[in-house]
């Protein structure tokens, strides 16, 4: 079975964690959580915004949350941000729409984290791998991530 790449750079820093295999396709954020026996406030998207024609950002948020583009645009220092491409995600972090985790990139991209990510002891990302996840300790998460910035991007935070 194919060892996924995200897994394969946790390794190389020496980052505890577990890789997890749906048995079904995953269709939504609600599902992942299900089958991975977590809240969906524990699965972690890794979205890609971009900022300029050659300048990205790596956005971690947890849950179904939904990002303040206003607050984004504010911490980013832009007037103007777009959701990348598939096409850019596959070439920014190497890997697909849906299977995106913050390790392992093509290419060097600024990572912010949303706070709420760090409400959860154990948070599980993207693998780089369709329906597989990596699950690990959030503070492994923070500490494999070293100079990511940890900032408020929801409106509401509960």
């Amino acid at each position: 079975m194919e060892i996924p790449p995200v897994s394969l750079a946790l390794e190389k820093l020496n980052i505890p964690h577990r890789v997890f295999r749906h048995e079904t396709p995953v269709d939504s954020l609600e599902k992942a959580a299900r089958d991975r026996g977590q809240r969906p406030s524990q699965v972690v998207r890794t979205l890609l915004f971009r900022l300029t024609e050659d300048e990205f950002a790596l956005v971690l948020a947890a849950g179904p949350g939904q990002i303040s583009w206003k607050l984004l645009r504010k911490i980013l220092g832009r007037s103007r941000i777009t959701m990348a491409t598939e096409e850019e995600v596959l070439a920014v972090t190497g890997y697909k729409t849906g299977t995106v985790g913050p390790f392992g990139l093509a290419r060097q991209a600024r990572v912010l984290i949303e706070a709420g990510v760090l409400r959860e002891e154990e948070v599980s990302i993207g693998s780089g791998l369709r329906d597989t996840a990596v699950i690990l300790k959030t503070a492994d998460l923070l500490k494999a991530l070293g100079d990511a910035e940890v900032v408020e991007l929801f409106e509401n935070n509960s």
